[in-house]
């Protein structure tokens, strides 16, 4: 079993760890595989007003820089651990109405897609680039410092026809509603300081590559969680 964590922030949008010591920590660890899904915060609204205006999203000017610096680590982190790294972003569409707010995990994306699109447009063109869609913490959390994120699991019989998997846990939380439904699901930290490498993760039954990890995960054949304590 391929022991993952498909959500991962750095400092390229509000993660407190930056991307070379991130990649070394999960390293170290002993992970299989990672995906860096740094933040893609809409422009439309005061949240993502002071998202873009503090630096804490990836924006289409900085996406060339932050792919190429991914690369760079993901060579580093398979020569050192053999840990595969994949790229990507979470579209942040935040709003003060958690009916309003939503996020993706768009992971092994190519090309920069702005939150700022409607929905489909952005599922399209994930399909197109065959990155695989994720609904990130889709229920309600623990968290109570943020606005939760209920767009998708309420809209959900509209599109949920687009995402390839539910979060079913994210960092401490288990959303019970994702396996009731009989949805695709995977785990992850949602990382954004140390401790939270010690959260829910996944684990996949297939071989280290990329197309194999998305053929596993969006059959949901051979998918596992578990909570890491290292």
């Amino acid at each position: 079993m391929l022991l993952c964590d498909f959500h991962i922030h750095t400092r390229y949008s509000d993660g407190s760890v930056g991307l070379r010591r991130t990649v070394d920590l999960f390293g170290q660890a002993g992970f299989d595989v990672i995906a860096i899904t740094d933040h893609v915060v809409n422009g439309d609204n005061p949240f993502g007003k002071l998202a873009n205006r503090f630096k804490f999203s990836v924006t289409g000017e900085s996406f060339k820089t932050y792919m190429s610096h991914i690369a760079e680590e993901a060579e580093r982190a398979w020569d050192r651990y053999g840990m595969l790294i994949i790229p990507g972003v979470e579209i942040t569409k935040s709003s003060f109405s958690s009916g309003k707010s939503a996020h993706l995990l768009l992971i092994d994306i190519k090309e920069f897609i702005p939150a700022s699109w409607d929905y489909e447009k952005i599922f399209l063109e994930a399909k197109k680039q065959d990155a695989l869609i994720v609904a990130c913490h889709p229920h309600r959390t623990s968290d109570k410092t943020f606005v939760d994120t209920l767009f998708l699991w309420n809209n959900r019989d509209k599109y949920a026809r687009y995402i390839d998997a539910w979060e079913i846990a994210n960092r401490d939380d288990v959303f019970n509603v994702i396996s009731l439904k009989k949805y695709p699901y995977i785990a992850g930290s949602d990382f954004h300081r140390v401790r939270h490498l010690y959260s829910w993760k996944s684990l996949l039954n297939c071989k280290k590559d990329m197309e194999s990890i998305k053929q596993c995960i969006r059959s949901n054949w051979g998918v596992a969680i578990t909570l890491f304590r290292n």
